[in-house]
């Protein structure tokens, strides 16, 4: 297998680009590039979407099952998921894989540096880092002046929503990431983040992990005056388990029947359509003052 210019050194505790060609990911890890990787491989849909934004599709040569935007990334060759299929991997003689920190197992990333794999973690804390984690790949991939404006964009975008919606009354609200059991977002999570920037109050806001599960009693205790679904293909909500939640006739959001739909694809996804994600959130919190796509129930 004719690669391996690449070599992975010794970590720092955050990703950085800490030369021309060494970066640390975020596992602390420093990798050693000596030109940028021709044949990647994408675990995880956010990240296929940040290569193809920063016009890098070309070299993606392995993408997961889930991987369905742009409708170009549904043509390459599928290796799984979080546990992907070493082999169909392997065969793809990937110069990089590019692999989130959550779901993929340890022994895979194991089993791939045996390999001589390099293997580049990306952790999803703040909707800055997805920002930072696009300008990186751009440098490693050699798309640095693309992924730049990319980035740029997306912050202009950012910055503007919460312009628009700054000085608005907050509005309680609860994002249903799973309905049973009850799983939401809170503090150390990008959704959390883009909840606050979207003008609106995290009701899991006091939880201690980024993704808690809660009781109804807890629920019903904060009273959100708005419930969100995300929706999609591959992941959201079912339209019967979001009906379940009007039998809790006491909640504002269920009084006021303010109970909406979002793509998941947008809001789920730390890559660049998290501004979409954003407008449509900023616009379900803020009907009468915010342009964008909602969906009442």
């Amino acid at each position: 297998m004719a690669r391996r210019q690449q070599g992975i050194l010794t970590g720092m505790p955050f990703m950085a680009n800490v030369s021309a060609r060494a970066y640390v990911d975020d596992a602390g890890r420093r990798i050693y590039f000596a030109k940028p990787p021709a044949r990647i491989v994408s675990l995880a849909p956010s990240i296929t979407e940040m290569l193809f934004a920063m016009e890098a599709g070309e070299q993606l040569v392995g993408v997961t099952d889930f991987c369905d935007y742009p409708p170009e990334a549904l043509t390459k060759p599928k290796v799984g998921y979080s546990n992907p299929n070493l082999e169909t991997l392997v065969a793809l003689q990937p110069d990089l894989v590019v692999a989130p920190n959550d779901f993929l197992k340890p022994d895979i990333i194991v089993k791939l540096e045996q390999l001589k794999i390099p293997v580049f973690i990306l952790a999803d804390k703040n909707v800055e880092g997805i920002f930072v984690h696009i300008q990186t790949l751009g440098r490693i991939v050699g798309h640095s002046a693309k992924a730049d404006t990319v980035a740029m964009q997306l912050r202009h975008q950012v910055a503007a929503i919460q312009q628009r919606v700054q000085g608005m009354a907050p509005v309680r609200m609860l994002y249903v990431l799973n309905s049973q059991p009850l799983i939401t977002v809170g503090p150390g999570s990008f959704i959390d983040q883009l909840i606050g920037m979207a003008g609106g109050v995290n009701v899991a806001a006091k939880s201690v992990t980024p993704y808690p599960r809660l009781s109804m009693e807890s629920v019903l205790q904060e009273d959100p005056e708005v419930l969100v679904f995300p929706v999609g293909k591959a992941e959201g909500i079912s339209e019967s388990e979001q009906q379940t939640w009007r039998q809790w006739t006491t909640m504002t959001a269920v009084k006021r029947s303010r109970l909406h739909q979002i793509s998941a694809d947008w809001l789920n996804r730390p890559g660049p359509r998290i501004a979409q994600g954003l407008e449509s959130l900023a616009a379900i919190l803020h009907p009468d003052n915010t342009p964008g796509s909602r969906t009442e129930r």
